[in-house]
């Protein structure tokens, strides 16, 4: 079988992952598009509902909404452990080079602000 490819792996400048970022530094943000974002995290317990298990739910890039946001990636196959999310990533040959850039945020309700 054939592996997949994330189209993207690098951290974008204005990742609402990134410490350094503020929401005022993403173009065209939208606060009710960004808090709808939130059904994308896994809970505590490393889950997300049954109904995202089914289709994961991603948090795409603000820049390119044809590839996952590298800052969630980071932090949901991370300190996130979304498991649905890590089962998903064995099909892709390019996890391995997915790069942060800067310190980086640790919940979801920071990358609000």
């Amino acid at each position: 079988m054939k592996k997949l490819t994330l189209t993207q792996t690098k951290q974008c400048q204005n990742c609402p992952w990134k410490k350094s970022v503020t929401v005022a530094d993403i173009p065209n943000y939208c606060v009710k598009t960004h808090e709808a974002l939130r059904e994308t995290i896994a809970d505590e317990t490393g889950n997300v509902s049954q109904i995202q298990c089914k289709n994961i739910t991603v948090m795409t890039c603000h820049k390119s909404i044809r590839s996952p946001c590298v800052g969630w990636l980071h932090n949901q196959l991370g300190i996130g452990s979304n498991v649905p999310l890590r089962i998903q990533m064995m099909f892709y040959s390019n996890v391995k080079e997915i790069e942060v850039d800067g310190e980086q945020k640790k919940t979801f309700d920071e990358t609000l602000i």
